[in-house]
């Protein structure tokens, strides 16, 4: 076995990252429904299509809007910005709330936080310095934390294998 630290090179991901597939609760049945973007020639992926579906009650909705509401901070529950429903990859702990949009960004945040060496993403070379990583709240990204923020991961996570 090696001694060595686990290691976290910020791969340079943003929150746009994640918003082609986003896990919520059915406004209908209040259970796991997907925001999924459609396919769109040309133009702005942020502002392509967009359709809720329910496999559980079968509701389906389109959004074909101009504006988008991203969620900013862990103060409350988080919303999917197209349509406004509650993100189903959430939790609160004693700090906040600790959100995902879909299991992708859900695996980067535990890779970040049970890393022992976190590698920054260089920004001089991109112009890009606020990379989803670093806008994590600072309570997720502290040492003393991990413990509890990993745990909260786990439980998100196995919330979407077993449902309810």
């Amino acid at each position: 076995m090696s001694g060595s630290p686990v290691r976290f090179r910020d791969p340079r991901s943003t929150e746009y990252d994640f918003l082609d597939s986003i896990l919520v609760r059915c406004p209908r049945c209040d259970r796991i429904a997907r925001v999924q973007r459609q396919p769109h020639p040309g133009g702005r992926l942020l502002f392509a299509p967009r359709r809720l579906v329910c496999r559980s009650c079968g509701l389906s909705r389109t959004w074909t809007g101009r504006g988008v509401g991203l969620w900013a901070g862990s103060r409350g529950p988080a919303e999917d910005p197209y349509f406004g429903a509650r993100l189903w990859l959430q939790r609160e702990t004693r700090h906040g709330w600790l959100w995902a949009y879909d299991l992708r960004h859900l695996d980067l945040i535990r890779r970040h936080t049970g890393a022992a060496l976190r590698e920054r993403a260089d920004w001089y070379d991109t112009g890009q310095k606020m990379t989803l990583v670093a806008r994590l709240p600072a309570w997720v990204k502290s040492a003393k934390n991990r413990d509890e923020v990993l745990r909260a991961v786990d439980r998100i996570r196995a919330s979407v294998l077993t449902p309810g």
